[in-house]
């Protein structure tokens, strides 16, 4: 029974994989192909939380199935590739309240927006938020796991089978997930996150009310663009509570059968691949996006879309007007 529930757990983590992979890359190709970055700095970090994304398909998933005890390898290799996922999960959450906080702006601030919240600058968070990811993740990490005696031990050995089996609970200390890596590397940036999409709902239900034509166009569109995100925030807290919840399990050496820590994994790791189905169904720009390149590189049509919009005009206007009411 064992080995069955790890055969439909491996089969399920190579199609997350290869769905993380295609998706996401689908998704960084549509929002070069419609040149949003060029227009909206917010598809900057969009981009960024695809490239975490793909990064799981890639690297984290693979990772994940290798070091579920199949193979040995020194504890400190096992640490690096077992810690591999955590910094790109810690990435995401990064890129989700870069996100939130550029839309804060967007609805806050908008004549000052397109002057202080430039492409280049977007990139530069960008850059930020993975370093920031990595040294929160690993520096913290390794200061909280110590190799075991035995470990070390048979280190000193010639003989490549007395290195210990890789396997994820072995190296990744649970009581580092639980008081440090969940509260404050998932639970805090997510917290901010919520509370920034609350005062942009409140912004653009009131500006809704009180503006003429034009502005009301814009916060209409501004709300387009962040119901999808709030979404995409929504489905990884969705996604990432239960594997928390059973790791606050094993801390308290509450037996956790297999097969559910399995599903934990496994949702952990789909949710990576759920968001570009959501940019696909919520989102226009990348819509048309998607549809440009299934016409020209597999219909074979030369034909394009519009890349601009009636909204996107009243963008502009709306940022260079001079309007004393914004």
């Amino acid at each position: 029974m064992a080995d069955w529930a790890e055969l439909v757990y491996t089969v399920l983590e190579v199609l997350i994989a290869v769905a993380c992979c295609l998706g996401n890359l689908l998704v960084i190709w549509a929002v070069w192909t419609c040149g949003a970055t060029r227009r909206q700095p917010t598809f900057c970090f969009v981009v960024s939380l695809a490239v975490a994304d793909f990064l799981v398909g890639a690297v984290g998933v693979p990772m994940a199935v290798l070091v579920d005890g199949r193979f040995r390898i020194s504890f400190y290799s096992c640490v690096v590739l077992c810690s591999l996922l955590i910094v790109l999960t810690q990435a995401s959450v990064l890129s989700l309240l870069a996100i939130a906080l550029d839309l804060f702006l967007r609805v806050h601030i908008p004549l000052r927006y397109q002057t202080l919240v430039t492409r280049q600058r977007s990139w530069w968070v960008v850059v930020v938020c993975w370093i920031t990811a990595y040294l929160l993740s690993s520096t913290s990490l390794l200061s909280w796991t110590q190799q075991p005696a035995n470990s070390s031990n048979s280190s000193n050995s010639s003989n490549s089978s007395a290195e210990p089996i890789c396997e994820f609970v072995n190296v990744i200390p649970i009581p580092y997930m639980v008081y440090f890596n969940f509260p404050c590397c998932i639970l805090f940036p997510l917290l901010c996150t919520s509370v920034l999409y609350t005062c942009i709902f409140q912004r653009i239900r009131k500006q809704l009310y009180i503006r003429d034509a034009m502005s009301r166009g814009y916060y209409q569109k501004e709300r387009h663009l962040a119901k999808p995100l709030l979404l995409v925030q929504v489905l990884f807290m969705v996604c990432w509570l239960p594997i928390h919840l059973i790791n606050v399990a094993l801390l308290v050496k509450a037996k956790v059968p297999q097969g559910v820590v399995y599903v934990g994994i496994l949702l952990s790791h789909a949710n990576s691949a759920v968001n570009p189905v959501v940019y696909s169904f919520k989102m226009p720009r990348i819509q048309k996006a998607y549809r440009q390149i299934w016409r020209r590189y597999v219909l074979g049509s030369g034909k394009q879309e519009p890349s601009s919009s009636t909204l996107d005009n009243t963008y502009s206007k709306m940022l260079s007007s001079k309007d004393t009411n914004l």
